[in-house]
């Protein structure tokens, strides 16, 4: 029987120049047309301006924090050119508005929730006390608030807030409650990288919007969501200067990989991760974008005359490269002055301490057919709040190695609390793209990841878990205790 999960697995499972090949799209096609379910809307390429969140503006600079508030509410927007669609919003903005701050300076922020479920806010590759994670059973209540302070006591980092009410947080999320927080500080700041107008956050996910362009909501629904979106829009435009740009891509998807490059094959460059720059830039033809991870890139758009459509292209499935191959245009309309540049040396990261620990987790799904009886396992055990899975000594350096034993489903894994290095994949050194620091790896099937990680920070329980919301949702989370 060919399954979302298998031809999910195919598609993941593909290498080459093009991942969508015939062995990935044929059971696919098959799967769409036999599947019973809402018919889906087409959005039209290209027709819409790519928005930019709005950063949001402090209640308050007293003190020496930052206040602010948000709403979780619920509200309309246009994702499809002229159809109103019911979302899920902090402050009525799909996604949410961008918060700004600085290393050093703590941040408040008051949440009221107008929604009907309870929520819990996380701030996703934060440092923070546990009790103002937002952990997923931490939740406030419809018609309540709750008051989160950050102390910003790390280095600068693209980190994002998201709900995290177990149970609730793969809905949720995919409906909108997600929003990106830009952490810097004086290293980040001491660089000549594009900045104001010339530095654009974009969230990129999927969706699935039936014929009145209502979003669909399904558990584990990764063949139906096929409608690429960035920064709320599906394949949106941006019209640029011929002059380089730095992007800061978040993949807010709760189940979809991405696979980027440019249409041309021409040169992307990262300068960050998860955990904020790089040591060196890292020049690319393509780079891995899993749930949760962000890559911090800069393209120079001055080798392309004005004039010129260069698009930003998917080359990995599940959905046909007509649904899902093209994520956004960049339109080279003018010339404009540049005095950015992008330094060989972008940071020091300090050198790795002797570990003290080693463990090993294994991410499964208990089944790979796309059961709705499906369990997600850390370790062969689903969550439970009530059971420390790992206790740590507070200081510790450990070296975690994580495994995905499946031999379809993709994995990815995300660390509350603390940011780690990626050691090695599959046996390998690590990628330039992988050599800082980072909260969230992917794991395609098969693969194994050791990261090394210091907890040094606060003390508490906290929790680890698969990113793709849909499999921690499922089970497959469990909790570690500092102390």
């Amino acid at each position: 029987m060919v399954t979302r999960r298998r031809v999910l697995g195919a598609a993941l499972a593909t290498t080459g120049t093009s991942l969508f090949t015939a062995a990935a799209l044929t059971p696919l096609l098959q799967t769409r047309s036999a599947r019973a379910g809402t018919r889906t809307a087409s959005a039209p390429l290209f027709a819409t301006a790519l928005p930019v969140p709005p950063v949001l503006t402090p209640l308050s600079t007293a003190g020496g924090k930052d206040t602010y508030a948000l709403t979780l509410r619920r509200a309309r927007t246009e994702i499809l050119p002229g159809i109103s669609t019911e979302v899920l919003t902090y402050n009525g903005h799909f996604p949410g508005p961008t918060i700004k701050a600085r290393s050093g300076r703590p941040v408040v922020v008051h949440h009221r929730n107008a929604l009907e479920n309870p929520a819990s806010v996380h701030l996703h590759g934060a440092s923070v006390p546990p009790g103002d994670d937002g952990a997923p059973m931490d939740t406030f209540a419809p018609g309540a608030t709750r008051t989160y302070t950050y102390p910003n006591r790390q280095p600068h980092a693209p980190l994002w807030y998201h709900d995290h009410a177990h149970h609730h947080e793969s809905e949720h999320v995919y409906r909108g409650l997600s929003g990106s927080y830009l952490l810097t500080d004086d290293t980040e700041q001491a660089l000549p990288l594009p900045a104001g107008s010339y530095d654009i956050p974009i969230a990129l996910r999927d969706a699935r919007l039936d014929e009145r362009g209502r979003l669909v909501y399904e558990m584990d629904d990764a063949l139906g969501r096929t409608t690429l979106l960035a920064n709320g829009k599906p394949y949106p435009y941006l019209q640029v200067a011929a002059r380089k740009y730095r992007f800061r891509l978040l993949n807010s998807s709760n189940l979809r990989f991405f696979h980027l490059r440019l249409a041309d094959g021409g040169p992307i460059t990262q300068i960050g991760s998860d955990g904020g720059l790089l040591p060196a830039p890292a020049t690319l033809d393509s780079l891995w974008l899993s749930p949760a991870e962000r890559a911090d890139i800069v393209i120079d758009f001055s080798r392309y005359p004005v004039g010129t459509r260069l698009v930003l292209e998917n080359t990995l499935g599940p959905g046909s490269p007509e649904q899902v191959g093209q994520v956004l245009r960049f339109d080279i309309v003018r010339t404009a002055s540049d005095p950015s540049r992008v330094p060989a040396v972008l940071r020091t990261l300090p050198p790795l301490p002797t570990a003290t620990a080693e463990r090993s987790f294994e991410l499964r799904m208990s089944d790979e057919t796309g059961a709705p009886t499906a369990q997600g396992l850390i370790n062969g055990q689903v969550f439970d709040h009530d059971r420390v899975d790992t206790r740590i000594r507070h200081g510790a350096s450990e070296i975690w190695t994580v495994t995905n034993p499946n031999t379809l489903v993709p994995h990815n894994f995300h660390l509350h609390l603390v940011q780690f290095r990626v050691l090695a994949r599959n046996g390998q050194a690590p990628d330039a793209s992988e050599s800082g620091l980072k909260d969230t790896v992917r794991l395609l099937p098969g693969e194994t990841v050791r990261l090394h990680a210091t907890f040094d920070t606060y003390r508490g329980t906290y929790v680890y878990h698969c990113h793709l919301l849909d499999h921690s949702a499922m089970g497959m989370m469990a909790q570690m205790r500092i102390s």
